[in-house]
């Protein structure tokens, strides 16, 4: 009986151990400089259907900001949309925002990204009976493999 409660004393010591570091431990990234602007960049075309775009962003590392493209990936599931992430000004420091999946695009900062994403929400296309329809005035996309398009200029300008 003695053995069988030191192997249970013995394990659960083990357990307590191993949590406290997880569960007290706390880092914090405080970036006191802005991210640079947004860079000037040609979007590439959407290779096939159902494709979001995700636009390009400025990370932070070791050495600084650095810029992560934009990229088409597909949709986790039919009709979500991607609300891109962003860097935003908060108790003295920079703090990233991270993007996210979702049935509408959300807040992302207030930031003009282009190519259908304005900065007060998103105009670069919808989803349609199960398909994406993409806004040709705003998304570049290669409409010998995508058909499910549309171009609505409202409040939108012309891919560059």
């Amino acid at each position: 009986m003695r053995k069988i409660h030191f192997i249970s004393f013995a394990l659960l010591a083990v357990l307590i151990l191993a949590m406290p570091g997880a569960s007290t431990a706390q880092v914090a990234l405080s970036i006191t400089i802005g991210p640079p602007a947004l860079p000037v960049y040609d979007q590439p075309l959407c290779p096939g259907p159902n494709l979001m775009w995700t636009p390009g962003y400025w990370a932070y590392g070791p050495d600084g900001y650095y810029w992560v493209p934009g990229t088409w990936v597909e949709a986790p599931a039919v009709g979500l949309l991607w609300t891109p992430g962003y860097w935003g000004w908060g108790g003295g420091v920079y703090i990233w925002h991270g993007g996210y999946w979702g049935p509408h695009v959300g807040f992302y900062g207030g930031i003009n990204y282009g190519f259908g994403y304005g900065g007060v929400g998103f105009y670069g296309g919808a989803w349609r009976n199960g398909a994406f329809a993409y806004n040709t005035a705003v998304m570049h996309v290669n409409t010998t493999y995508v058909h499910n398009t549309y171009v609505d200029r409202t409040g939108s300008t012309t891919p560059t």
